[in-house]
């Protein structure tokens, strides 16, 4: 794994440099989308790799101990140990990479996966989640209490207004106030692109979030109109490029929302595997935020193993 992104001073230059080409970034995107995605076994090995980089999520109003605990269930085992034998994976350890849940269900998940004898992170949204519109204190506050009650992956989501009004310093300082706040626990930074406008405006906002000390950055809420967007992925994907290229430290990425079918799951892989290379392509670099995405993998590889499809009721649900 590689060493965790320190943050660099606040460089306006760099900022101000920003280019971006719109029409040659939707066709890289349209030429992506058109590649054929594995078949057969392969398919059923990448749709594995996929099932590791899920964060695993639930983010409703009606959230409960008892989701919670259906939910850290599900991520442990993901996909039944009968589908798993035959593809000689039942005993590689395949679960999620986290699960993702609101600050006052972090309590609730710790406890289920304690309970579970599990090892598997806890990630929780904070920072006055999806609006990100609270006061400074009250979202500081928010990821202190998230991290106190077992968190160790905190999504943060950033303030649009200073990004919209060109603040890039102050926007910049919260996210190292919060990148402070959250310790030890991994920081991922939610740009929500879909309200940012302009493929400039996404790669100024990567780069200020990584500079101010973000491990990943993160397309969406899930909450947006417009959420993860494959020619948003390359604008990013860029920015995170040219941040490695600058200053050695790997950034992660993360697309979320919308993300409900296994083929998009690959071509979300492919995506990452040619504008980042398989260094991003395990858990540490490289995420996946979807709380229905993992009953289709399942589905598919279900269909892999015996040649049919199955039924909804077939499938455990998270």
């Amino acid at each position: 794994m590689s060493a965790r992104n320190p943050g660099t001073q606040f460089d306006l230059q760099w900022i101000s440099r920003v280019r971006v080409n719109t029409p040659a970034v939707l066709r890289r995107a349209q030429s992506i989308q058109g590649q054929k995605v594995p078949r057969r076994e392969y398919q059923a090995a990448w749709l594995l790799r996929a099932v590791t980089c899920i964060d695993l999520t639930t983010l409703a109003g009606d959230d409960t101990p008892s989701n919670v605990h259906r939910l850290c269930m599900k991520a442990i085992q993901p996909v039944q140990h009968e589908l798993l034998e035959p593809l000689d994976m039942h005993d590689k350890g395949v679960t999620t990479a986290a699960v993702c849940v609101y600050p006052s269900r972090v309590a609730d998940a710790v406890k289920s996966l304690r309970a579970a004898n599990s090892s598997l992170p806890v990630a929780s949204v904070a920072t006055g989640f999806p609006a990100g519109q609270t006061p400074l204190e009250t979202r500081l506050q928010e990821v202190r209490m998230a991290v106190a009650d077992g968190a160790s992956e905190i999504d943060i989501v950033i303030n649009r207004t200073l990004a919209l009004t060109g603040q890039w310093e102050a926007l910049y300082d919260e996210i190292r106030q919060f990148r402070e706040a959250c310790g030890d626990a991994h920081m991922k930074t939610i740009l929500a692109t879909g309200e940012l406008g302009t493929f400039a405006m996404v790669y100024k906002a990567s780069l200020v979030a990584m500079m101010a000390g973000s491990d990943f950055i993160k397309t969406s809420t899930g909450k947006e109109a417009v959420n993860a967007t494959y020619p948003v992925a390359i604008v990013m994907a860029r920015a995170i490029r040219e941040y490695f290229l600058a200053t050695g430290y790997k950034v992660g990425f993360k697309p979320a929302g919308g993300i409900r079918t296994a083929r998009e799951s690959l071509v979300w892989l492919i995506l990452i595997k040619e504008e980042l290379g398989d260094d991003w392509l395990c858990s540490h670099l490289f995420r996946l935020g979807a709380s229905s995405l993992l009953a289709d993998i399942e589905r598919q590889i279900y269909h892999h193993v015996t040649g049919q499809y199955a039924a909804y009721h077939d499938l455990p649900m998270a």
